[in-house]
């Protein structure tokens, strides 16, 4: 009886367009919020916020970025992981190129290049599209992860190979490097998770997004009706691929600290490309549910035996975690094709009928 809109009235167009319209809903996010800006960071362990909650935060806003391509545009790529690997190397060329800039300032210059570099690799969607339009996404991942591991001037000439994160400022406290706290970084992360979320959101709700969506459902009625196929697909590549650089660089700087080439493999993009799979295609919510399933169920299967109190070899107790993985993807799948994000959309039309059964 709580989930009603009775005596909820709208009285202009604008109230009635509200991303949450009822009240409910606004009382839920704010709690939500208060939950993540306020109790988490005060009282999570470094354990849960570096293993679970930053990653979570980082792995949603990649998510996000390829549910615009994928899921409101409709076209398919499997380059997640080299637009990552674009924003977390031009951020570590632009702080140790320009130390007195902004780190802010800094990933969203470097989410910018990697849109650059998606308005490039978005050009042959004109033509081909489909199951060829992966492979030729597929091909952009290949390349871009072996031209950041050959060509030495993107990691700064550097023996190892490696990209680190060099200790910078926001506002007089440190929020990457070795010093940063867990507390400070997942603040920061959350901070701009939340913005880029709001803004995805009415980019889909706006005009943008609507052609996306008519693209997607058929191109060629969609360019009947006056939409432009080659430049809306181009907007989307871009815009896609700007949350996956933004996210590649706070992968590396609040979370990783150091890494190579390897932690953008295609194994990266498959994961995220599960995240909206999971999650639901075309849902900015289902983006944050599937990155969650990824993410947490991992560790909850991996620390499954010992609070059942059972010991088994690590190689063995990884395989089981695998197989278990992916039966609850395949299990998810054909229980809510539409994702995780349907079934709280179902939940939610239940509480508003209830208790009737119709």
């Amino acid at each position: 009886m709580f989930y009603r809109e009775t005596g909820q009235f709208k009285s202009s167009y604008k109230a009635d367009q509200a991303i949450f319209p009822i009240t409910q809903d606004r009382w839920f996010i704010l709690f939500i919020f208060i939950i993540a800006f306020l109790v988490i960071p005060l009282t999570a362990s470094e354990y849960l916020l570096q293993a679970v909650m930053i990653p979570l935060l980082i792995f949603s806003l990649a998510a996000i970025g390829l549910n615009l391509l994928v899921g409101y545009a409709g076209q398919l790529s499997l380059g997640t992981g080299g637009f990552m690997a674009v924003g977390a190397y031009m951020t570590y060329k632009l702080t140790t190129a320009f130390p007195e800039v902004n780190i802010i300032v800094i990933f969203i210059l470097a989410g910018l290049i990697s849109a650059s570099v998606g308005f490039l690799f978005g050009i042959p969607s004109l033509r081909i599209k489909g199951f060829y339009l992966a492979v030729a996404t597929l091909a952009s991942q290949f390349f871009l992860v072996w031209m950041f591991n050959k060509v030495s001037w993107f990691y700064n000439h550097n023996s190892s190979g490696t990209i680190t994160a060099p200790p910078r400022e926001l506002f007089g406290v440190t929020v990457t490097g070795p010093t940063a706290t867990a507390e400070t970084r997942y603040i920061v992360a959350l901070a701009i998770v939340c913005v880029f979320a709001l803004i995805a959101k009415n980019l889909v709700r706006g005009r943008l997004g609507r052609s996306w969506m008519a693209v997607r459902d058929m191109d060629i009625a969609a360019e009947i009706i006056g939409i432009r196929p080659f430049q809306t697909k181009l907007i989307a590549f871009s815009i896609s691929s700007f949350y996956c650089g933004v996210a590649g660089a706070l992968m590396v700087f609040l979370w990783l600290g150091s890494a190579e080439t390897e932690a953008f493999s295609i194994n990266e993009s498959f994961y995220v490309l599960f995240m909206i799979i999971i999650g639901g295609l075309g849902s900015i919510l289902g983006s944050f549910l599937g990155a969650a399933f990824i993410v947490c169920v991992p560790i909850l299967l991996t620390n499954a035996p010992q609070l059942f109190g059972l010991s088994m070899p690590i190689d063995l107790q990884k395989h089981i975690e695998i197989m278990l993985f992916g039966f609850l993807i395949v299990f998810f799948l054909i229980v809510e094709p539409h994702g995780l994000a349907r079934l709280w959309q179902i939940a939610k039309e239940k509480l508003r009928l209830w208790p009737f059964p119709y």
